[in-house]
């Protein structure tokens, strides 16, 4: 069979379907990370509060909290990570039954397909899921690197490097939060490139459901309403 041939096992639908998926996976993505000034997202005021977690590390004492919370990231990246790593080995234990999964879809009235098409659908979702197991490993690591960089600032505040440390701290706390969070959009557009198999109309529904479901929660949620709110002037 020729590359023509196997390209032609897929409808337009079908192409421009998996063209809307990648769109909105880089699009919602780009639009989070690039945000207008006007409204910020959540994953950009969460960087500033990083920030700021790191000049308050400078002045407590002691910081069993600060370990607490940077161990409690590098667990949270552990889990997804090794979730994903069975997640990917069921998709390759699938790529070797294809035949077997084409007869269920078949019996499900989902349509009769070779099992080409089907081995094509799973390597989509497998793409999705190889991105995010990288992206959640590097977070991992990130956060190791934020918290030996966090035990090397000085306790006295008015050492010359405790703000400079501090912030050094705070940069790759930042960029391991937003590694951690590229692996989750890469996962939600995984659980939503599953809805191909049951056909092109369903893949753009899903993709267009994980694109509004994403904007909501950084653009429009009741949690950004929160971090917006300035807290009340309490002092006397």
């Amino acid at each position: 069979m020729t590359w023509i041939d196997r390209a032609l096992l897929f409808s337009p639908l079908d192409y421009a379907a998996v063209l809307l998926l990648f769109a909105a996976w880089l699009g919602i993505g780009w639009r989070i990370e690039n945000p207008s000034s006007q409204k910020p997202s959540v994953s950009l005021m969460m960087d500033d509060f990083r920030k700021v977690w790191m000049r308050e590390m400078v002045t407590r004492q002691p910081r069993v909290f600060d370990a607490q919370v940077i161990s409690a990231m590098r667990q949270g990246s552990t889990f997804f990570a090794s979730t994903i790593m069975i997640a990917i080995g069921g998709g390759l234990a699938l790529l070797g039954n294809t035949e077997r999964l084409a007869g269920v879809a078949e019996d499900l009235a989902i349509g009769r397909a070779p099992a080409m098409v089907w081995e094509v659908k799973i390597l989509i979702i497998l793409l999705f899921l190889s991105n995010a197991f990288l992206k959640f490993v590097w977070s991992h690591r990130l956060f190791g690197y934020c918290a030996i960089l966090m035990a090397a600032v000085p306790n006295d505040p008015d050492h010359p490097q405790a703000y400079a440390r501090a912030a050094q701290a705070g940069d790759i706390c930042i960029t391991a939060a937003r590694s951690f969070n590229r692996a989750l959009r890469a996962t939600y557009f995984a659980l939503a490139s599953i809805a191909w198999i049951l056909g092109p109309m369903a893949l753009i529904l899903s993709s267009a459901v994980t694109f509004g479901v994403l904007y909501r929660r950084e653009f429009a949620s009741h949690s950004r309403t929160v971090m917006m709110t300035a807290p009340p002037n309490t002092e006397s």
